[in-house]
């Protein structure tokens, strides 16, 4: 009877422990049914390698920011940093702590969305004027592309007056450099 009472109390611990994954009191329960307990040892190690995470990760918020220049994802990353040290050796409360670690991954996730939205946005679908084929065309990430074979009816498209290349005169997406203009524009 001990050892089923034993089997249902580690698995309501381990059950309390998923539902609560933000939580480590109850990560440090679950470790420790699984075997990691011996790492308690060295909590204070790994307390540091943490907040070393945390200046990385505000460091790579700086350097991405060299990139996208978006001051307000930058201002994020460093209150959310702040916070996380604010709550940790300030205030000493916990909630703010967790909620500068949140702030930390909500802007490290944002700056990866816009990366992966820009990577996989360079894509436009061509219309050919002619014969009205229509094909989605991979763009070139820096460059304009001036001449463009129809697979419908083989006429080669050249850019109007005034474009600069096939995709922004036929395409449904401007080309990368005309919209990096038009950012830098904006911006100015």
């Amino acid at each position: 009877m001990k050892i089923e009472l034993d089997k249902l109390g580690s698995a309501g611990a381990m059950l309390a422990a998923a539902a609560c994954p933000i939580c480590f009191p109850k990560l440090a329960l679950l470790g420790s049914l699984i075997g990691l307990g011996a790492f308690s040892a060295y909590e204070a190690q790994l307390f540091i390698a943490a907040q070393l995470l945390v200046i990385v990760a505000i460091v790579g918020q700086a350097f991405a920011y060299r990139q996208h220049r978006k001051a307000w994802l930058l201002g994020g990353a460093l209150v959310s940093g702040a916070a996380v040290f604010a709550g940790l050796y300030v205030l000493r409360s916990e909630l703010l702590t967790y909620v500068g670690l949140a702030g930390l991954v909500v802007a490290s996730g944002v700056d990866l969305w816009s990366r992966m939205r820009l990577r996989f946005g360079r894509t436009s679908v061509i219309t050919c004027p002619g014969c009205g084929e229509r094909r989605r065309e991979r763009m070139p990430a820096d460059a304009c592309q001036f001449f463009y074979e129809c697979s419908g009816c083989g006429a080669v498209l050249r850019p109007l007056p005034g474009d600069c290349c096939v995709f922004c005169s036929y395409g449904t997406v401007k080309c990368p450099p005309k919209r990096a203009a038009g950012r830098e524009a904006r911006a100015s």
